[in-house]
């Protein structure tokens, strides 16, 4: 009775769960489009969609989508060339999913095709192992490559943990269960008891001697030395056992188990072990089913859902409701394992800036809880920020992806969110910052010569090409060949100062007049002027590391007032 109540409880908290996080998909708004569709238009949209899909030439392509990428995984070999990684994947969907649909679901689907079925008859037990394997397998593949690949160190989460323990506890009390009782000497007496019909005792231990030596059971009161084995004990074992029990040698996991436990089996059996281990294995199995829509578990559904849509949408022209509701879906899809961190072009970056907002895996995690309307403080608001304005849009996340997100898209609209709700670009932000403080001093008639202090001195003079201004003389030859200035009649009059003026203002130490121009924020980065100056003076070089200062030093001069307190 308990059980049956832990278990639909678990089914129920599993169901409502799935339900709450599927609506969630048509609730969620990511980018600035999203809040032109509501929850329904969202939804019939994806309806709609659907089944315009299974009744189109279309359903061709799912057909190969489901196959190639949802059961055989084989996206994960783009980008990885990891045949390791590609078996991990296999081996734990597919171990687990065929271990659910023949073992746990054994009533309503293996005795449906299978009308003589019996869980302790060949080739069930054999399968039964095989599966459970697989998934123990993949798990210590999973296990071996985070502990050997030290970019995994950084992702490897609370959840990762939760789901392999979890998923290893059912699997491992399930093979512990399995081998306790072929030497359980209860178990024997009791299948006996119900289904036997034997009160001859010469009759009772006959059939005992016979599943000692062929079966492995361990019985306490039985010596095996000083007794014969007669063909009674064969006919006994195939008049009222052979139908529903085959030797147990073909469970080649389980099996050795037992011969393992076999020297402690009458201590087992005084503890009531199988009890125990049946305990343990129940309930760790209704955990993982009420758990799964809240923890990475859910990507069994997700993730086939974000691949079959993602499959299509690359065919076909998709609705913007459409494309609006997978960003929630990808935000549920993904399976952290840091595929499109080990192939991000600016993953360098974090070497220099911890940022981890800079790694795509955790920047996701960042944009899922902001999306959830998850409160974060000003450094976190700042970190995200700074993460995905440094992302170059180059796609390779996307391509990665082996559950199909489409990150770029994700990145995109999350960066249109941020402009939208006053988080410009650093770039647009310092800009405007240095510009409007320059242009104040200007009105302000206050004076427009400010030495070069000693950060600005010591930031130029970390890099071999900064300092170069010094042997500058003034030929004008960066500022004729600038694209930039050759756009307007008057350039001083809109950048400020021209190229070869700043080289100038440099040399003499007007440090605050230079990071106040616009010339060095609108500057094309075309590289003519360096390829063209006689001295070899690396200009645009040079405003790269002037942007980079004037973001360094607004970022301490006003770290308090940058950014609004919640977003």
């Amino acid at each position: 009775m308990f059980f049956s109540v832990a278990f639909y409880l678990s089914l129920a908290v599993c169901l409502i769960g799935v339900f709450y996080k599927i609506t969630k998909w048509f609730i969620l708004r990511i980018g600035p489009e999203a809040a032109n569709f509501s929850f329904w238009q969202r939804l019939s949209s994806a309806i709609k969609s659907s089944f315009s899909a299974l009744l189109s030439l279309r359903l061709f392509v799912l057909l190969k989508v489901f196959f190639l990428d949802v059961l055989f995984q084989i996206r994960i070999l783009k980008g990885d060339l990891s045949f390791l990684r590609l078996l991990m994947h296999i081996f734990i969907f597919g171990g687990f999913i065929f271990l659910f649909l023949m073992h746990a679901l054994d009533e309503q689907i293996t005795e449906v095709f299978f009308p003589d079925y019996a869980s302790t008859l060949n080739p069930f037990m054999f399968l039964r192992n095989l599966f459970g394997a697989m998934v123990l397998i993949g798990l210590a593949i999973a296990w071996f490559r985070r502990k050997t690949l030290n970019s995994f160190k950084k992702l490897t989460n609370h959840a990762d943990r939760y789901a392999i323990i979890i998923i290893a506890l059912i699997i491992i009390s399930g093979f512990l269960l399995e081998g306790v009782k072929i030497i359980s000497s209860s178990i024997f007496d009791q299948m006996v008891e119900d289904y036997a019909e034997l009160e001859d005792p010469e009759e009772i231990k006959q059939l005992k001697l016979y599943w000692a030596k062929d079966f492995g059971v361990v019985f306490p009161d039985l010596d095996l030395k000083n007794s014969k084995l007669s063909e009674l004990g064969r006919d006994l074992h195939e008049e009222s056992c052979m139908d529903c029990h085959t030797r147990p040698n073909q469970a080649f996991v389980s099996y050795p188990i037992s011969k393992i436990l076999g020297p402690i089996a009458t201590g087992l059996n005084k503890i009531d072990a199988v009890t125990w281990l049946w305990y343990i294995h129940v309930l760790a199995c209704f955990t993982g089913l009420a758990s799964l829509p809240f923890t990475k578990f859910f990507h069994m559904i997700s993730s086939p859902v974000s691949l079959l849509a993602n499959g299509i949408i690359g065919k076909t022209q998709a609705k913007t409701a459409n494309l609006v509701s997978l960003r929630a879906v990808g935000l549920d899809a993904c399976v952290h394992c840091g595929s499109c961190t080990l192939h991000c072009s600016v993953a360098p970056v974090f070497q220099k800036i911890p940022n981890k907002n800079i790694l795509p895996s955790e920047k996701l995690i960042s944009l899922k809880a902001l999306a959830t309307g998850k409160y974060f403080d000003d450094d976190a608001l700042r970190a995200f920020q700074e993460g995905s304005f440094i992302c170059t849009d180059c796609m390779r996340c996307t391509m990665v992806c082996p559950v199909g997100i489409n990150l770029q898209d994700l990145w995109s609209a999350a960066k249109k969110d941020l402009i939208e709700k006053g988080f410009p670009t650093p770039y647009v932000q310092t800009r405007d910052a240095f510009i409007s403080k320059w242009e104040t001093k200007i009105k302000d008639h206050k004076t427009l010569i400010s030495p070069v202090n000693q950060s600005i001195r010591a930031h130029l003079s970390i890099s071999n090409q900064a300092d170069t201004f010094s042997v500058c003389f003034n030929c004008k030859t960066c500022t004729s060949s600038c694209p930039v200035v050759a756009n307007y009649e008057n350039p001083e009059a809109v950048l400020g100062m021209v190229p070869h003026q700043i080289m100038h203002a440099l040399g003499m130490g007007m440090g605050e007049m230079v990071l106040g121009t616009r010339m060095i924020w609108d500057c094309a980065t075309c590289y003519l002027c360096q390829e063209y100056c006689p001295q070899g003076v690396k200009i645009t070089d040079i405003f790269y590391e002037l942007r980079n200062l004037a973001h360094e030093r607004l970022k301490k001069e006003n770290n308090d007032n940058l950014f609004p307190k919640q977003l």
